[in-house]
């Protein structure tokens, strides 16, 4: 690194674009009921998201090559301008298939980003830094969060969705002309060229595009959808094992059953969110602004939970941490699917439901990442993280797409409360399933950092 200057400018920089990936995020949930009803095609609903996730899916791993062949910076800033490039075609999106275009470039650009600048953290900085450096993001990620949704809300309210899009641009432009000069005066590349492993990055796509043929089928619903489905099912059941862990127990246990918890717990989760502001806003007529309060809510039970995992005092196993918060996304979402089968019901149900579903993922989430930390051999630290990503994907693109196609298939000719009741109740099942895996994973200790031998891993 090119003198302290030079690094604090850098991590400011970072740290601004992971603002603007997080604000995204959160702002576009709130913005796409706008969207839809703008652009027609609210079939096509559930693809502005599954489209990103499917394209993350395929970029996590390709990144996680080149970055390892090359070192961190050409993949970061390639992921910085194409994530840049599909916030413009997103904002200028004419129609729905535009906008779907757009989401997938942003998933391409984001998992690039997102893998290379994990990276460069671990080669530019020494351990010290990079601990305060991951604390700063974390703050980045959930500072969005907060006022994200409710901003968003606004911003349609008072000008269109499309701003939403136009308004992430100018932090990514000030994040990355802070960050383009240090990475000029530093040498990231390895020591020692690795291997690009293509076949890692076809079966990447392979996975990414079986996931498109299944929830395509699923939208369909025709003679051709079972040749869909197969296809885009062989396709995973070929592409996913090479991307797992290699010391990977099929029966459950261990490493296995953290993999699957995160997977079905996240596509449960992610599935209901999808649809929670449109719901709100077709089953009960709320504004925009109220609807991204109410994810902001749901913020709240996350950070609860988080900060929770983190205490020394809680004497609960890595495991138990896991089993609590995977049972508290299906409660939150089984009280969410009361709320839409009852749309009379009063709307502080729906925010406590999904307080309880955010708190659940706020207690999942790093609980399965260090769980994989715990079971993971320092040779295999890597592609484990790395399976646990490929797994949250893949879950958040499948069962999205899922509720998506019943979506579909069911807006214009049932009621709203059986729609989006429907979507609700699959996420239930999709998230007992989670449940199920996460009682597979036996005891993980929770490491504590006052016992020497058994403390954290980074």
């Amino acid at each position: 690194m090119s003198g302290k200057a030079g690094r604090q400018w850098l991590t400011i920089g970072l740290m601004m674009c992971v603002m603007a990936i997080s604000f995204e995020s959160y702002a576009v949930l709130t913005a796409m009921p706008a969207a839809a009803r703008d652009l027609g095609n609210v079939g096509l609903y559930a693809w502005t998201f599954t489209a990103f996730v499917i394209a993350m899916t395929f970029s996590i791993v390709a990144s996680g090559q080149f970055s390892d062949r090359y070192g961190p910076i050409q993949p970061m800033m390639w992921g910085f301008g194409i994530f840049a490039a599909g916030l413009v075609l997103a904002a200028l999106a004419p129609t729905m298939w535009v906008l779907l275009l757009a989401r997938f470039t942003q998933g391409l650009g984001a998992g690039t980003m997102n893998v290379a600048v994990m990276v460069l953290i671990a080669r530019a900085y020494d351990e010290a830094s990079r601990a305060k450096l991951m604390m700063w993001f974390s703050a980045c990620w959930m500072v969005p969060a907060f006022v994200g949704p409710p901003l968003a809300g606004w911003i349609v309210q008072v000008s269109s969705w499309h701003f939403v899009f136009w308004s992430v641009l100018p932090v990514m432009a000030i994040g990355g002309a802070l960050v383009l000069r240090p990475l000029r005066n530093i040498e990231l590349a390895p020591e020692e060229p690795h291997e690009l492993k293509k076949r890692l990055m076809l079966l990447a796509a392979a996975v990414a595009a079986g996931l498109a043929l299944i929830q395509w089928a699923g939208q369909r619903l025709d003679l051709w959808s079972a040749l869909w489905a197969a296809a885009g099912l062989a396709a995973i059941v070929f592409g996913l094992p090479p991307l797992m862990p290699k010391s990977i127990d099929w029966s459950g246990r261990g490493i296995a059953g953290v993999v699957g918890a995160r997977l079905f717990s996240a596509g449960a989760f992610f599935g209901a969110q999808s649809f929670l502001t449109l719901m709100l806003i077709d089953e009960r007529g709320l504004d925009a602004v109220f609807t991204g309060i109410t994810l902001t809510i749901g913020s709240i039970g996350w950070m609860t939970g988080a900060l929770l995992q983190s205490q020394s005092w809680l004497s609960w196993r890595r495991d138990q941490m896991i089993i609590v918060g995977v049972a508290g996304i299906a409660a939150g979402i089984a009280l969410l699917a009361v709320t839409a089968y009852l749309p009379e019901s009063w709307i502080g149900l729906v925010m406590i439901a999904w307080i309880i579903a955010g708190f659940g993922m706020g207690l999942q989430n790093p609980s399965t990442s260090l769980a994989v930390m715990q079971l993971s051999d320092d040779d295999e630290l890597g592609r484990n993280t790395s399976s646990l990503q490929v797994g949250e994907s893949l879950g958040s693109s499948l069962f999205t797409g899922l509720a998506g196609a019943w979506f579909a298939r069911f807006h214009d000719t049932a009621s709203a409360p059986f729609t989006f009741g429907g979507v609700m109740v699959m996420m239930v099942l999709v998230g007992l399933v989670a449940v199920l895996l996460a009682f597979r994973i036996g005891p993980v200790a929770n490491r504590s950092s006052d016992d020497p031998a058994v403390q954290t891993p980074g």
